[in-house]
């Protein structure tokens, strides 16, 4: 006997037995021993069974109908008793029980999920709120029928392959005939053993359009399309495989300066979820709220309320960074094929899919051409047996095999066009036409019949050998009847990623101990710093001349004399540090510019030569990169005639922190004073607005707005009418309706048409910007008024285009502004424009206009990342007194 049949256990002799993990041991002291010993038997299979089961029968769905077993069974059963009326779901589970051998509550379950999906069932009563996550009504309450859509595409009993139920009872779909795309309309996912599967929920029509494309041999795209709306980023779909990613966003907007509105929500969150997110992310001090409202019924709709001062675009980014706001999904296509698991895309499903859609509709026609070949061939007979008297030469024959024989004999002359032999069955049911119809029979109306046959024939024909093109026409059917009202729901946008640093609610202050060393948030009787976040950094000076980079802490020891602490921006260039510093304990002074990014946290840089002793005599930390004045004094040596001198950092290059700088003086430096406070050295920033995903950016993505120096604004017009400036932010959301984005320049008149609602009649007007800090309605604010054409040119255009009156068409007058209408207050109503009936107005070609020349003075010191916003806290300027040693 060998080994393995040696450890073949005894199932009926064998006491020691560990039920728990399956393992058998030769004897009691084998239990709880390391030594684990090889089994075999049912156990060695059971595990394989089992994951078998649950990725074959629960787990996966099938990619020729994509149906999960119970969802299949469900749809089965619905069949079984659909009547075109509803049924109880609880009698529907009742039925399904026969074919599914799980409980009732799976199946309720499954149910209720199919028919949220509102695609296969037609429901009544409570099925729950996928929005709100309520649950549906018990089944005996709810009812459900099939859709009319299921009727059309789910059932073909002809083509449907059968095999026993569980019990052998009853006969069961190996698989519906689904001729649609079914998987991808609603989605899927499932966690069986070893696997899982996320198959995410696409458009209806854009499926079909999909399939269509593929039929003619055209390359198609699919994305994702949530039944809960909101603005999904599918840039990293990966055709919904294993390694794909799509973040979806809830839709918020402004309803006012206080008020943030959530219409939308993103996929596989609901209102409550939601909520409790944003409520944890207030609790944690991430964002800031004054209080939530959830108004959800039909449609979404949660108010949040802010408290005064706090800034909403920065609130909105917040509710992306720190709560369920925004989602990341990972899709992995996994699906059934053959009893095998099969990992693939969208794109092959669809395919995949379609191509059996065809093979269907071809099964399909050549049932029916078979059944019309029959009916053909049955009036044939018939009309010949009935035509020509054949049933009256049965009379005397007294036996059946003689009426047959007499029956085959008498259609010999007249079958030779006839399809097919004519057999013992024609024969039989030529013999049970009743005398009735034989008397009343008409040759021309069966002539007719046949006729019509034909031409049914034929046409099943030309379908089955033109099979594409039937399909092509059988999806642009579906999509005409079914595909109203299923466009597509979730926005697709790209989205720009938002850096949790600078959008998270600094709600704790910081502190530091200059003269001990030590900062963090916790130091309280200490100097206040700024207000941070517990995700912050510090950038930390010394007055040794060392620099570091740490995350914000409760206590933290950094190093005795500390000359300037900050939160970090590791991406801000703009910010410029201005230093002075003594190389060693008595050696020369050197001057540098320079600005901070790149850093390791925790690491220290030494920014001297890091000889002993070095000390650092001046800093100045400028956000806009100011150069000042300063005036440094000497000590009095007999050998130094100069004592006194001035010092512009605006005459100097900036550069790295470990550059060592220009020399200032190889002799002691008694003092030095602040002569003169410094402007930007930095040229203005450029900004760029990028359209596909709403965003002023300084990376050079989409359309240049111009260069921004720190006082200058953007000017918004939107197709509402309203005016406003901003300042050009970063975190900036822009409305949808906006229609105007450009840098404002005061002086330049903003020329508007529109149309008065009250009044009935169209109006110009032209102005400028009043108040930069306010927005302003610039038509009157009837419900029926309107903006019709607006311009920020300074000699704009337009032409106006009428209507005919009473057949007369006059001809287009060409309107200039400038000429029109002198430029008034923003409030002003304006002139009329015409008495006529207008039918158009276009916007032309503006007149030339140029520009003043102005002196600009320009100071450029170095090509730094001027592409980059700076911080717009104010800089600070440190003074060292003058030493007690003259070595200090």
């Amino acid at each position: 006997m060998d080994e393995e049949e040696n450890l073949e256990p005894i199932y009926n002799d064998q006491p020691d037995t560990n039920e728990l993990s399956g393992q058998f041991y030769d004897n009691q002291e084998d239990i709880g021993n390391d030594s684990i010993k090889k089994v075999t038997g049912m156990y060695k299979e059971w595990f394989l069974d089992y994951a078998s089961y649950v990725i074959l029968e629960r787990a996966v769905p099938a990619i020729e109908d994509g149906f999960k077993p119970v969802q299949r069974r469900i749809m089965h059963s619905i069949k079984e008793l659909d009547d075109g009326r509803y049924n109880k779901v609880a009698n529907i589970v009742g039925h399904t029980m026969q074919y599914h051998p799980h409980g009732d509550q799976s199946i309720g379950d499954a149910m209720v999920q199919i028919g949220q999906k509102d695609l296969l069932i037609d429901t009544q009563g409570n099925w729950g709120n996928i929005l709100t996550g309520d649950e549906a009504a018990a089944s005996r309450y709810i009812e459900a029928r099939l859709s009319k859509f299921a009727l059309d595409v789910l059932y073909s009993p002809k083509i449907t392959t059968w095999q026993l139920s569980y019990d052998g009872r009853r006969n069961e779909p190996v698989n519906l005939p689904v001729k649609f795309p079914l998987l991808l309309a609603q989605g899927g996912e499932g966690i069986a053993v070893g696997l899982s599967t996320k198959i995410l929920p696409h458009n209806f029509n854009e499926l079909i359009d999909a399939s269509i494309k593929h039929l003619k041999g055209k390359p198609f795209t699919l994305y994702p399309d949530f039944p809960t709306q909101g603005i999904a980023d599918v840039s990293n779909y990966n055709d919904g495989m294993r390694g794909g990613r799509v973040r979806v966003r809830a839709k918020i907007t402004q309803l006012d300066k206080n008020t943030l509105v959530i219409s939308q929500i993103p996929f596989s969150t609901t209102t409550t979820s939601l909520i409790d997110s944003i409520l944890k992310a207030n609790e944690k001090g991430k964002i800031k709220i004054k209080k939530i409202e959830d108004n959800t019924a039909a449609e979404v709709e949660i108010l949040i309320h802010l408290p005064a001062g706090v800034s909403p675009d920065k609130t909105i980014d917040a509710l992306y960074a720190f709560t369920g706001c925004e989602t990341s999904l990972a899709p992995l296509g996994c699906v059934i094929e053959n009893n095998l698991p099969l990992f693939t895309g969208v794109s092959n499903m669809l395919r995949v899919s379609t191509e059996r859609t065809v093979q269907l509709l071809k099964r399909e026609l050549e049932i029916e051409l078979g059944e019309l070949e029959e009916q053909w061939h049955y009036l044939s007979l018939e009309r010949i047996f009935i035509e020509e008297r054949i049933y009256r030469r049965i009379e005397e024959e007294e036996t059946w095999d003689g009426v047959i024989t007499t029956i085959d004999e008498g259609l010999k002359p007249f079958i030779k066009h006839l399809k097919r032999e004519v057999t013992v069955d024609d024969i039989t049911r030529l013999t049970e036409i009743k005398i009735k119809r034989i008397s009343k029979f008409d040759i021309d109306k069966a002539q007719e019949k046949i006729e019509a046959l034909e031409g049914d024939i034929e046409q099943v024909k030309y379908n089955l050998e033109h099979i594409i093109d039937f399909t092509i026409d059988f999806f642009t059917r579906l999509k005409e009847k079914y595909g109203k009202g299923r466009e597509r729901k979730t926005e697709l946008r790209s989205f720009d990623t938002i850096e949790a640093t600078k959008v998270v609610l600094r709600n704790t202050k910081l502190y530091v101990n200059r003269e001990e060393g030590f900062i963090g948030t916790g130091l309280k009787r200490d100097e206040y710093v700024a207000d941070c976040s517990d995700i912050d950094d510090v950038i930390v000076f010394l007055r040794s001349g060392v620099m570091m980079v740490t995350k914000v802490d409760d206590k933290k020891f950094i190093g005795k004399d500390i000359i300037h602490i900050a939160v970090f921006d590791k991406n801000d260039k703009r910010t410029i540090y201005n230093m002075i510093y003594r190389d060693g304990k008595s050696g020369p002074s050197y001057v540098k510019r320079f600005n901070v990014s790149g850093v390791t946290r925790d690491k220290e840089y030494d920014l001297t030569q890091e000889k002993p002793g070095s000390q650092v005599l001046y800093f100045s930390w400028n956000p806009n990169g100011e150069a000042e004045v300063v005036t440094i004094l000497l000590r009095q040596l007999s050998n130094v005639k100069k004592l006194k001198f001035d010092l512009d950092f605006a005459e100097l290059l900036i550069k790295g922190r470990s550059s060592k700088g220009n020399l200032v003086t190889k002799y002691s430096i008694k003092k030095i004073d602040l002569k003169e406070k410094g402007i930007s050295t930095l040229r203005p920033r450029k900004i760029w607005f990028d359209d596909t995903v709403s965003r002023l950016n300084v990376d050079g993505r989409g359309e240049l707005l111009g260069e921004f120096k720190p006082e200058d604004r953007l000017l918004i017009i939107t197709q509402s009418a309203k005016v406003k400036t901003i300042i050009p932010e970063l975190t900036t959301h822009f409305d949808e309706d906006m229609i105007v984005l450009e840098k404002w320049i005061p002086n330049k008149p903003i020329s508007v048409v529109y149309y008065d609602g009250e009044k009935s009649k169209y109006f110009v007007k032209r102005f400028l910007v009043e108040n930069e800090n306010k927005e302003e309605f610039v038509i009157t604010e009837h419900p029926y008024s309107k903006l019709e054409i607006v311009s920020t040119d300074y000699r704009p255009m337009a032409e106006i285009i009428f209507a005919k009156n009473k057949g007369i068409q006059k001809e287009n007058m060409e309107l200039n502004f400038e000429e029109f209408i002198a430029v008034k207050g923003i409030k002003a109503i304006g002139n009329q424009l015409t008495s006529d009936k207008i039918k158009l107005i276009n916007l032309l070609e503006s007149l030339p206009f140029e520009l003043p020349e102005e002196e600009i003075k320009e100071i450029i010191l170095d090509e730094i990342d001027e592409n980059n916003l700076g911080l717009e806290e104010d800089g600070q300027i440190i003074l060292f007194p003058e030493a007690e040693n003259p070595t200090e």
